[in-house]
């Protein structure tokens, strides 16, 4: 087994609402993420993807389709964070994502691995799968799920 990682950023804004600093005003981020997968490299000759264990562009492809478009430029706001939620209702055609979870990074990374883990999951029958999920909120700051961590649903 081997193990690749691709890197993709958005931009999303949210805010920690009980927060005792600046993190409780609406504010945004440019978010890196980092997908580590594992599996065996595929050996069938002449398929595009021979020697890979996965094409980078479609897992680029897949995660853009499954998380990254719906949380790029979007406010990424908790159910329960009301004043706020009323607020970004009232703005027509906003961008807004609903979470169960107050959006700190390390809700987010969980989220997102949560949202992830299935579509990769054995997508060649070479044992393929989200092995860990990476989430920068700064260059200085990030919170990381390996697989092995979470339960299962």
């Amino acid at each position: 087994m081997l193990t690749i990682t691709r890197k993709l950023e958005f931009d999303a804004g949210h805010r920690i609402p009980d927060h005792k600093s600046q993190c409780r005003n609406l504010h945004g981020h440019r978010y890196t993420l980092l997908i580590t997968l594992t599996g065996a490299v595929i050996e069938k000759d002449g398929a595009s993807d021979a020697g890979m264990v996965m094409d980078f562009s479609d897992i680029k492809a897949l995660a853009k389709a499954h998380l990254v478009d719906l949380w790029d430029h979007a406010f990424l706001v908790y159910r329960h964070d009301s004043v706020i939620r009323t607020f970004l209702d009232s703005l027509p055609d906003h961008k807004t994502v609903v979470l169960d979870c107050i959006p700190t990074v390390e809700n987010l990374a969980s989220t997102a691995f949560d949202i992830l883990k299935n579509v990769y999951q054995d997508t060649y029958g070479t044992g393929l799968s989200l092995s860990k999920i990476t989430l920068y909120e700064t260059p200085n700051c990030w919170a990381e799920v390996h697989a092995g961590d979470k339960q299962p649903i």
